[in-house]
């Protein structure tokens, strides 16, 4: 019972090739890279069926959409595409049509405010009812919540195509997670990147999100890019997080916790699609929690890496389940009656009986981050191989969000997660891409086994 957003930022337009900004001006158009990245959206999109099809109303969107329109298997089928105007890109009044660099020199005090403190940058717009201050962060994440608004309650079940922006696109996908505006940046979407949002079915106002689970973010090998590139002037780490492959619990969605479960025969292979998807990354560094299933995967990971020596570190171990471990979640219902369903409702309330809550989860993971980041060289790539908790506990962290927003990110078994610190460790992180699957499913969608952690 949900509704399937796959949200695409518009292929590269002339502006983003000279890096002049854009905004709301609707003088660029897409660049022959452009078409041709839009044409493989729909090739890469071909297959799936849309009951509805939205794209912002400046060109270069609207422009990618029909592009990949024309390119999808079920053109003839596809409904057609629809305008709305709260997919229009970020205002930046004062800035539109500007060189970047031209925008960095003439308001040098607004542009750090950008950069640093996205939340509080303020502009001042002169329309006929005379001067107004003008927010553009805190105003895109208005039309954000507003375009979930108007959009979500009238497509129940079904499939959404979204063509949008880099602004509009980040300011979605935060406003359906719980991301702060200051997080803006924290976001990265690539041209023609594709993210899946998956929306638990509406009940009342939404404004108000309920059971929003982000599949994926900012897929691009469907463009010829395996990553997206790091930011211009990246100065610290980049850390590629995998979670382990599949286990036979896993399969049979039977709690393993800290139950020394090994891969079975899917999980290597899975492992062994990550090595290939990763082989030609450099790759300088290589933690993994010390438990067998992450242990072999980054092992098979490393084949194509045999220089890099692995570290185990104790604070990736997965959650404990404590008198779950080992059972179905109909046994578990049957001896502790409720709290299954308390646990995939409010996960930040349970307590494992005799093992750990998310908290202290949050904790040690949190703490194995960081002394991960702080010790990885500037300009340094590093792999970690984690587990599903220890993996969605990190990516909360990244943005500062608490055990509440446990179930907000997906992660499959043998995917692939970029975060680069583009400002050395103690700067803010970016999330480049999340829960890539494409080299095991061969598309966007996540086909791995759900499972029980």
């Amino acid at each position: 019972m949900t509704t399937r957003v796959i949200l695409l930022r518009h292929g590269q337009s002339s502006f983003n090739k000279e890096r002049r900004i854009q905004g709301r001006l609707d003088k660029s158009i897409l660049t022959e890279q452009g078409r041709a990245t839009a044409r493989q959206v729909g090739e890469a999109l071909s297959g799936l069926t849309f009951d509805a099809i939205y794209s912002s109303p400046l060109q270069r969107a609207k422009e990618t959409a029909t592009v990949l329109l024309s390119a999808l298997e079920t053109e003839a089928n596809h409904p057609s595409l629809q305008v709305s105007q709260n997919l229009m890109e970020i205002d930046l009044p004062a800035w539109e049509g500007m060189l970047r660099q031209e925008a960095i020199e003439k308001f040098p005090q607004d542009y750090d405010c950008w950069q640093n403190r996205p939340d509080t940058l303020r502009m001042v717009v002169s329309d006929a009812a005379g001067e107004r201050e003008h927010f553009p962060v805190l105003a895109i994440y208005e039309q954000a919540r507003q375009f979930w608004q108007e959009v979500l309650s009238n497509h129940a079940n079904g499939t959404i195509l979204v063509v949008g922006h880099n602004g509009i696109n980040r300011a979605l996908i935060s406003t359906a997670l719980g991301i702060p505006p200051s997080s803006y940046h924290s976001v990265q979407q690539s041209n023609c990147g594709i993210s899946v949002l998956n929306f638990g079915t509406i009940v009342g106002p939404a404004t108000e999100l309920q059971s929003v689970q982000m599949e994926s973010m900012n897929l691009t090998s469907h463009v010829g890019e395996i990553f997206p590139k790091p930011r211009e002037g990246h100065q610290g780490c980049r850390l590629l997080l995998v979670r382990h492959g599949e286990t036979e619990w896993n399969r049979q969605s039977r709690f393993q916790g800290q139950i020394d479960v090994p891969l079975n025969d899917n999980g290597r292979v899975q492992a062994q699609k990550a090595s290939e998807f990763l082989k030609d990354i450099p790759i300088d560094f290589a933690v993994t929690s010390p438990m067998l299933r992450p242990k072999e995967t980054a092992e098979i990971i490393l084949k194509a890496h045999p220089d890099v020596k692995l570290q185990l570190h104790d604070g990736m171990k997965e959650i404990s389940h404590g008198l779950w471990e080992g059972k179905f979640e109909s046994e578990i219902e049957g001896e502790f009656p409720g709290l299954l369903q308390q646990w995939k409702d409010t996960p930040e309330i349970v307590q494992m009986p005799e093992g750990e809550n998310l908290q202290q989860v949050w904790d040690r993971a949190i703490e194995a981050w960081s002394s991960i980041v702080k010790s990885a060289h500037a300009g340094t790539t590093g792999l970690v191989v984690g587990h599903d908790a220890i993996n969605k506990a990190i990516l909360c962290h990244l943005f500062n969000l608490g055990p509440e927003h446990f179930w907000n990110f997906k992660q499959g078994n043998g995917a692939v997660t970029v975060i680069d610190y583009p400002k050395g460790a103690d700067g803010p992180p970016v999330l480049q891409a999340m829960n890539i699957t494409t080299h095991l499913s061969g598309g966007v969608l996540d086909k791995t086994a759900a499972g029980a952690l």
